[in-house]
């Protein structure tokens, strides 16, 4: 995985609803066959969660990444093959459209006619597969089932915390959902990679400080700008914006320093006198926005 040097804001977030919901969820374990994990197509390794294994156990796995529609295409290739070299296969979705989510549904179903020939092998009755749907806060969890079932039964919403208790939901005959809130570890100890869901709106927003996660975007894209793959293109903020990021100063007699140190703070404060009357936190704001709305286009933070 490539490394992106970035200044991480300290991100740490585990609200009440979210203990209370894993020792839900822990309680359920027991009657679920199948675990459905959603990770952002954006963030694939950072919204992938310490104690997964643990969930799953010998239970089966199915891996979703949703928001494909938010990166480049070749990098949605260059993961595929990343997890195959795993021996992990991956379905992609785009739950706001549809895309993927027949064919994650067939994945499920072929689960459950597997589970089911092995019941009738025991001389028991065939029964719909559960399928516990997990993940991180905001991945589209909920969205993703709205789709499976063809209308809105369970709240979705592109922000963390909307679904805060466990509930199961009936697909067909074929299958059974238990929709869980999303889940963190109680700590976050790589905090580039809670850098990567603050920017991605995959965790609380109590748990970091706008400006100061806009300030370490900045700096990120100016990275990623470095890395053809990501789809950030020269100058990107420039034409967004229409301010260029300059160098910050450097110390010279440091020869190890990047040739191009960008300096966020300058930028951000330009941009806000430009944008938005001077306010540097409306301005950080209005950033992130773009970014995860997909006004900055296709990028991915994360390659293979």
């Amino acid at each position: 995985m490539t490394q992106l040097s970035v200044n991480a804001p300290a991100i740490q977030w585990y609200p009440g609803h979210i203990a209370k919901a894993e020792r839900a969820l822990n309680a359920n374990l027991a009657k679920v066959d199948l675990v459905i994990e959603v990770r952002d197509a954006r963030i694939p390794l950072a919204t992938s969660h310490p104690r997964l294994q643990r969930w799953i156990g010998n239970k089966q796995h199915l891996l979703v990444i949703n928001r494909v529609d938010m990166i480049p295409a070749p990098v949605r290739q260059a993961w595929t093959a990343w997890f195959r070299a795993q021996e992990q296969t991956c379905w992609w979705c785009d739950a706001k459209v549809g895309t993927g989510v027949k064919q994650l549904q067939q994945a499920a179903i072929r689960a459950g006619e597997a589970l089911n020939a092995r019941r009738a092998g025991r001389g028991m009755k065939p029964r719909p597969v559960r399928a516990l749907m997990l993940g991180f806060p905001n991945v589209g969890k909920s969205a993703l089932i709205n789709r499976l079932v063809r209308q809105k039964v369970v709240d979705s919403a592109r922000r963390a915390g909307v679904t805060r208790s466990l509930r199961w939901v009936r697909l067909g005959q074929d299958l059974d959902l238990l929709d869980a809130p999303g889940v963190l570890p109680p700590r976050l100890d790589d905090q580039q990679a809670a850098l990567r869901l603050a920017l991605c709106d995959d965790i609380g927003q109590a748990a970091y400080d706008n400006e100061a996660a806009a300030l370490a975007f900045v700096a990120l894209l100016a990275g990623l700008e470095q890395l053809p793959a990501a789809g950030v293109p020269h100058g990107l903020l420039e034409r967004r914006y229409g301010l260029a990021v300059q160098n910050s100063v450097q110390d010279v007699r440091n020869l190890e320093a990047p040739a191009f140190q960008p300096d966020a703070d300058a930028w951000l404060a330009a941009a806000a006198e430009r944008h938005t009357s001077g306010d540097s936190l409306r301005m950080a704001t209005k950033l992130l926005d773009d970014f995860r709305c997909g006004r900055l286009g296709a990028i991915a933070l994360e390659l293979p």
